[in-house]
């Protein structure tokens, strides 16, 4: 192929790629692609016709609660909810019981006597309680224990009478083993109050036994240390000269609503010897014992227990030669008697 035949086909392939791109902007026609504009309303002026369609309704929900926008119907009973509103039927709180008619425990009428009650005293002045005369008696121990002779018995009470202040107290204690007395006295006191669980005491003992029996007259105090600690400190002068003490210790320690255990020491102190009583000077004998009761009821309780008891110095020597054992254990059962 010559050179005028070449050129020739390379400027027809050219027409041909740039044939469609080659015509003029002016010339395109653009009447397919118009898009009809809305037409624009002058301001203050509303247009005629068709009305505007209304707004959906919104609803703004605030926890359990639907707000519905001002100007919006609300259906009438019976008539179905607007649409986009839901059933609050299903969404209502529990329906509350009423309360009773009658409370549970009826208030008492009111009689004439709390009508009485009500009005101030005639005088003015109420009742003072501390004035009341009150009672109080209590056996702590009535138990008894096998010992050689015999049964042994013992016992230990007081009981008093009187105010807050001022009260007549009655002490007793004593022991019987094999139908024979070994032991027996009996305390009136006057007590006067000196403090909040102490009161300080004053009169005079009896002793019936052991000898011949014998006066002393009589001073101590009795109360409630802390930590619960009962006590009770008793100075004695005798005929003759002769002075002892006599303090004891006890402790209630609740084990469960009812059962109580109780350890107690009492302590004996003489100022000279006297044989015919059988008692040495200085400490004499020193008593413990530890007892368990069950309160059947709070002024019944039975228990059981272990006391030993030991004579020291010329005490112990009179009881050997007297033919007693200068110590002593025992087990013990017994009643706890209030009232």
């Amino acid at each position: 192929m010559n050179v005028d035949a070449r050129g020739a086909l390379r400027a027809a392939l050219f027409a041909v790629a740039v044939g469609p791109w080659a015509v003029p902007v002016a010339a395109q026609d653009h009447s397919a692609m118009h898009m009809p504009m809305p037409a624009t309303t002058p301001a203050g002026n509303k247009p005629q016709g068709k009305k505007p369609a209304a707004a959906p309704i919104v609803h703004e929900t605030h926890g359990d609660h639907m707000a519905i926008p001002p100007g919006t119907a609300t259906p009438a009973a019976g008539q179905g909810q607007p649409e986009g509103m839901h059933d609050m039927q299903g969404m209502q709180h529990p329906i509350q019981t009423a309360a009773p008619a009658t409370p549970r425990t009826p208030i008492p009428e009111l009689t004439d006597a709390d009508r009485v009650a009500a009005r101030p005293p005639r005088d003015g002045h109420h009742p003072e309680h501390d004035n009341s005369i009150q009672h109080y008696t209590l056996i702590d121990r009535l138990e008894i224990s096998d010992a050689d002779p015999g049964t042994h018995l013992e016992w230990q009470g007081r009981t008093w009478i009187g105010t807050d202040l001022n009260r007549l107290w009655l002490r007793s204690e004593g022991e019987r083993s094999g139908g024979v007395l070994h032991g027996a006295d009996m305390e009136v006191l006057y007590g006067r109050s000196i403090a909040t669980w102490w009161d300080v005491v004053i009169g005079g003992r009896h002793d019936f036994k052991p000898g011949a029996s014998q006066d002393f007259a009589a001073i101590g105090i009795i109360g409630t240390a802390p930590y619960k600690i009962e006590l009770q400190a008793t100075a004695y002068i005798g005929q003759g000269g002769q002075a002892s003490a006599r303090i004891e210790t006890e402790y209630q320690a609740l084990l469960t609503n009812r059962l109580v255990l109780q350890p107690l020491v009492e302590v004996n102190l003489y100022a000279k010897d006297d044989a015919r009583r059988g008692v040495g000077a200085g400490l004499s004998t020193v008593e413990a014992g530890l007892r368990l009761r069950y309160e059947i009821t709070r002024r019944f309780a039975p228990y059981i227990g272990l006391v030993r008891e030991r004579a020291f110095g010329e005490t112990a020597g009179l009881r050997r030669a007297g033919g007693d054992a200068a110590q002593d254990t025992r087990f013990v059962a017994g009643l706890r008697v209030w009232f």
